[in-house]
């Protein structure tokens, strides 16, 4: 997702601007760009360039612009090339309309066509320049009622921020199925598409609605409707690496602090039973659920697939994890008493919202498990649990990974305790869901030693990762973080399904991850590590502290505490995230914005 900061207020310095651009650095860019309204000119000056702030941010100080409102942008490429006309501002043919623009112009092709005829002349390849001659069309001295008219005549996805020459005392905001929010100061007020950006400057957010129109100016703003503020619970400490080299693995080490957060305050041990006060208005309707969807994208999805086994298992409700870009084009067919459980770091991923608002279409209880409050999702969804996981900065997901599977953990509690669990069974997993914390420590005491084998293993180019049950998802993390960040093929496989094809491309330089624990498959993985041996294919198992016996077997092992079988995966997951950081870090990869990725997908 691309970046969107904006500023009107008292500090008519756009270093200022810049300073907040460079906190959403994090998503990746290729492309950046501003546009200043200059009040003594009456001019809106502007800046574009290829490539990354530091490698033009001396020509941008070096140009001395001054004055407010002003906008910035950086983009990720999607309509037309990594070119500077590209790159965001854009502005009509009277360059009088500046806007930049997150998100998909679904029906930009015909508008361009229709706008051309009218005399129209593009300079851009790009969806985004035909919002800017729309409102050009459109403009009779007033910029939010021309951005009025010409939202009417846009399909897609789309957060605008838009400034005007000659209505300059005001930055116009539009959010539409993409993030954007504002933040109210005492020098101003300030707009970006991820509160992270402001959390400096500011804790008075105001997260926009779907299809809501912001109009800013330096002593106040309107809405289309009443709003409150939301006072962000993040310090601005937690978006700085601190003692760290990268995001990722200052966050990868906050894993345990992640699912203390997640799990605080919402356990019962004497009652055996989770207390989820974002559950309690529809606890009657829960206890009628018959079947349940998790739904999700990328490594939400990885902990959609494990809360679908403890769901199954513990509460024996049927439940079916579903990969949302691919849910929301079939024609399932729902019931009354089905329950879909929306899993997002952000809130605000496309194609999971996009199954939220036809479920909720269908009359289907929806829930939502997120980071984000204020997000799309939190507000759209009938209740929720928030994961508490704190800012993630770097684009691979690690501890909000960790902090969904605790929350996970937590509702199949609660709803096991409606339905057949005891007090005894209750106790027994909450009991070890609150050591886990500690556990994971201890886990991350094992940094070095994968820092080591991170060398050996850097050589190779192909990686498979195998797995069972709770952690057949994990063998699926483990690949794709090691697609992520250190660029290299790697595929994640379910254990019993390595005879079924994979295992024809075993040989000495394929190494294959093999996940596996002391639990009820422990046995069936010896059987595949054995099948990966006898075709000379080197091995790196985990396993449970006390297994002396696997050694025998593998090449390296890494080892975790014991711990309940539905709960591995909280400690398995990290040397797995350690593992492709250290072969990412060896191998030179820019690992908290690796190429063609963002952080929030927020378009199909």
């Amino acid at each position: 997702m691309c970046g969107i900061v904006g500023y009107i207020g008292e500090d008519r310095n756009p270093l200022l601007g810049l300073s907040i651009l460079k906190r959403l650095e994090y998503r990746g860019y290729d492309s950046w760009g501003a546009a200043i309204y200059n009040p003594e000119k009456r001019k809106i000056f502007y800046f574009k360039k290829i490539g990354k702030i530091a490698d033009s941010e001396k020509e941008f100080k070096k140009a001395r612009f001054w004055g407010n409102p002003f906008i910035f942008h950086n983009r990720w490429a999607t309509h037309g090339e990594v070119l500077e006309r590209n790159a965001h501002p854009h502005w009509d043919c009277l360059k009088n309309v500046f806007l930049v623009h997150n998100g998909i112009i679904e029906n930009h092709k015909e508008l361009k066509k229709i706008l051309i005829k009218k005399g129209h002349q593009f300079a851009s390849e790009t969806d985004t320049e035909v919002i800017c001659h729309l409102i050009e069309e459109k403009f009779k001295g007033n910029l939010e009622e021309a951005t009025k008219e010409a939202l009417s005549d846009l399909k897609g996805a789309f957060a605008l921020a838009i400034i005007c020459q000659k209505d300059p005392q005001k930055i116009v905001a539009v959010r539409f199925s993409s993030p954007l929010l504002f933040g109210i100061a005492k020098d101003g007020i300030y707009l970006a598409s991820d509160p992270s950006a402001l959390l400096v400057y500011t804790r008075q957010i105001v997260a926009m609605e779907d299809g809501e129109i912001a109009v800013l100016k330096p002593e106040n703003f309107s809405l289309l409707k009443e709003r409150t503020f939301v006072p962000v619970e993040w310090e601005a400490k937690e978006v700085e690496k601190g003692k760290y080299p990268h995001f990722m693995l200052k966050e990868i080490f906050e894993e345990p602090e992640a699912v203390e957060n997640a799990i605080r305050g919402r356990i019962l041990i004497n009652e055996g039973n989770a207390k989820l006060g974002g559950l309690e208005q529809v606890a009657e309707r829960l206890r009628k659920v018959k079947r349940i969807f998790l739904i999700a994208c990328g490594t939400a999805y990885h902990a959609a697939k494990i809360g679908k086994i403890m769901l199954e298992e513990y509460a024996k409700i049927p439940a079916e994890a579903e990969i949302a870009s691919e849910f929301r084009y079939r024609q399932p067919v729902f019931k009354k008493e089905d329950l879909g459980i929306f899993v997002s770091q952000s809130g605000e991923t496309a194609d999971t919202l996009a199954c939220l608002r036809e479920m909720k279409k269908k009359g289907i209880l929806t829930l939502g498990i997120t980071n984000v409050p204020g997000s799309s999702q939190s507000r759209e969804t009938e209740a929720g649990v928030y994961t508490r996981s704190g800012p993630e900065i770097a684009v691979a997901s690690t501890k909000a990974f960790s902090g969904q599977l605790a929350v996970l953990a937590l509702i199949t509690v609660f709803l096991a305790r409606q339905r057949e669990m005891g007090v005894v069974m209750g106790k027994r997993i909450l009991s070890e869901l609150t050591k886990i914390p500690k556990l994971t420590l201890q886990a991350l005491k094992k940094a070095s030693q994968i820092e080591r084998l991170a060398k050996k293993y850097k050589e190779f180019e192909n990686f498979f990762f195998i797995g069972r049950k709770y952690n057949f998802p994990i063998a699926l993390e483990g690949a794709l973080k090691l697609k992520e960040i250190a660029y290299l093929h790697s595929e994640g496989i379910g254990g019993g399904e390595l005879k079924h094809g994979p295992l024809a491309l075993i040989d000495k330089n394929l190494p294959t991850v093999v996940i596996s624990p002391s639990d009820s498959v422990y046995e069936k993985m010896v059987s595949n590590i054995q099948e990966i041996k006898a075709r000379k294919g080197p091995v790196l198992a985990i396993a449970t502290e006390g297994n002396k016996e696997i050694k025998k077997l593998v090449d390296d092992v890494i080892y975790i505490p014991k711990t309940l079988e539905m709960l591995t995966p909280l400690l398995s997951v990290i040397l797995l995230h350690l593992f492709a950081y250290f072969v990412a870090r060896e191998l030179g990869r820019n690992i908290d914005k690796p190429k063609n990725l963002a952080k929030s997908v927020t378009v199909e």
